[in-house]
């Protein structure tokens, strides 16, 4: 008998322990990780990379990491932007301004959820220089297709 009462004690404790395990603050976003935006070469370009997008409460950590074959150190620095749309069908007014990218490397905070990037219609894209900012060097989609436009094909993206 007082072996089961003593089993019993235990199991008890372990489940409310497991039941208090997990319970966040709830600031993050719900249940997403970081998100790898793949940057795929545009117009020729020869630049690729990705963007890291990371949760910080109600706003967006963005790291951009950009490969060039033609980029040394002390490049021309490359303005880069959230756009509305994806890379197929970009809006040309930018949604949220993105650190200029300078040796290959970008880091900003923007006002914005990632949750909402996650499930709109957005991408984010890399210009040649402030000079050529009409030309793209790099572009990816954030969206995972659960709303805004579903025109982007999802394979600017992965987990």
């Amino acid at each position: 008998m007082m072996i089961r009462k003593g089993t019993c004690v235990i199991a008890g404790v372990l489940v409310l322990v497991a039941t208090g395990c997990g319970s966040g603050s709830g600031s993050e976003s719900s249940g997403s990780g970081p998100v790898t935006v793949n940057l795929a070469e545009q117009n020729g370009s020869g630049e690729s990379g990705t963007a890291t997008l990371t949760a910080k409460g109600d706003k967006t950590k963005v790291v951009l990491d950009v490969q060039s074959p033609s980029a040394t150190m002390g490049s021309e620095t490359q303005p880069a932007h959230i756009h509305k749309g994806s890379c197929a069908k970009l809006d040309p007014t930018p949604a949220y301004g993105l650190a200029d990218v300078k040796d290959g490397a970008s880091t900003s905070t923007v006002d914005v959820k990632i949750d909402d990037l996650r499930n709109g219609a957005f991408a984010i894209n890399v210009h040649k220089s402030a000079a050529e900012i009409q030309t793209y060097v790099a572009c990816g989609d954030i969206s995972t297709g659960k709303g805004g436009s579903g025109e982007g094909s999802g394979s600017g993206y992965g987990y």
